[in-house]
């Protein structure tokens, strides 16, 4: 007759690289259940709308996290200039989408350097963050940062990119490109990999719709919804496809994420070629009165920003609804009848960002 028990895993464990808190009902080796606990690391980040200028209020919600602090950021004031009915000028909507898009390929390189650590790969997972370096040095020349960038603002960006810049980031990419795609045969192809990530973790196409999934781990179990496609920022002028995947496992969840650096490598080529030679800002008098959404496709998946604004410098309410948050209960279902060994691969394969969803 098997045995229950109740393992704790987590807030603060070797293998997590978030603090995120599982109470696992296991039978022997097998997870029959897992009960999440969050509001470990809660910030009160969203009360601090009631004490900071709507304008200064930018630089608090990039603090939710420091991996996709741009695009926390870049929600926020398209939220804002939705409620002034602001067009901010071409040019600052290209250098958000290139700022997205290079946020999106350190964070999905991070994940993959993660994922290797996580089933023992040390050399591999160096290898991922070495490239994710190359990343933070492009963020530093072009905005001053490497974690906060703090430019964006409600009317446009505080920083251009020189043409030689982006040409050089353009090439950058491009030499990248030849070595990721040696770097990532690996995840795809090496044997000892696949047998940790193949037919672990299955969410089927059904699941993941009824479960709301968000993001990679949507796009995975071969649902193809991208809120990029919406048209924000410059995204309506950029050709690409939604990649997505139909084996709906952990292994799928690599794909997914491997496919989307090559493609945002490609969006930023485009967008490169394509900006137009405007300003970067205007000028937005007054204070905000209403409310707005804005919905952003973070690296972890879709991000929905709210604002309520009563007229006067401080807002009444800045909401996020996280990817992480959204994702939480799909990871619940992959972990049911999941190995105990096969735990910290199927958190990690969520892209948590505990962070993000507790703010």
């Amino acid at each position: 007759m098997s045995q229950r028990t109740i393992v704790p895993f987590g807030p603060q464990h070797p293998v997590l690289p978030e603090p995120i808190h599982l109470d696992l009902v296991l039978e022997d080796e097998k997870v029959v259940e897992a009960i999440p606990k969050i509001g470990y690391i809660h910030r009160g980040l969203e009360k601090l709308v009631e004490k900071r200028d709507f304008n200064d209020f930018v630089y608090v919600i990039e603090r939710t996290c420091g991996i996709c602090s741009f695009m926390h950021g870049m929600g926020y004031v398209e939220a804002v200039e939705r409620i002034f009915d602001a067009e901010i000028p071409d040019r600052a909507k290209y250098l958000r989408t290139i700022w997205a898009e290079m946020s999106r390929i350190h964070s999905h390189l991070l994940w993959l350097g993660l994922l290797a650590d996580a089933f023992g790969f040390e050399a591999l997972f160096y290898q991922c963050w070495r490239m994710r370096e190359h990343v933070l040095d492009m963020f530093e020349e072009a905005t001053g940062g490497r974690v906060i960038f703090s430019v964006n603002k409600v009317g446009g960006v505080l920083k251009d990119m020189p043409a030689e810049m982006l040409a050089k980031f353009v090439n950058n990419f491009n030499a990248m490109e030849k070595e990721l795609k040696a770097l990532t045969d690996v995840f795809l192809h090496d044997y000892s990999v696949e047998s940790r990530l193949r037919d672990v973790g299955i969410l089927t196409r059904d699941e993941a719709i009824r479960l709301g999934a968000a993001g990679p781990m949507m796009r995975a179990s071969d649902i193809a919804i991208d809120t990029r496609k919406l048209g924000y920022a410059a995204y309506e002028d950029i050709d690409f496809e939604i990649i997505t995947s139909k084996n709906c496992d952990s292994y799928a969840r690599c794909e997914v994420r491997i496919g989307e650096i090559f493609q945002s490598i490609d969006i930023i080529r485009q967008a490169v070629a394509k900006i137009p030679d405007t300003e970067i800002s205007i000028d937005i008098k007054g204070n905000p009165n209403g409310e707005a959404f804005a919905r952003m496709e973070q690296p972890r998946g879709e991000a929905i920003y709210y604002v309520r604004a009563n007229g006067t410098k401080f807002l009444d309410r800045a909401r996020v609804r996280t990817p992480t948050f959204a994702n939480l209960t799909p990871l619940l279902k992959t972990l049911e009848g999941a190995e105990f060994a096969d735990v910290p691969i199927l958190v990690l394969t969520i892209d948590p960002c505990i962070s993000c969803t507790e703010r």
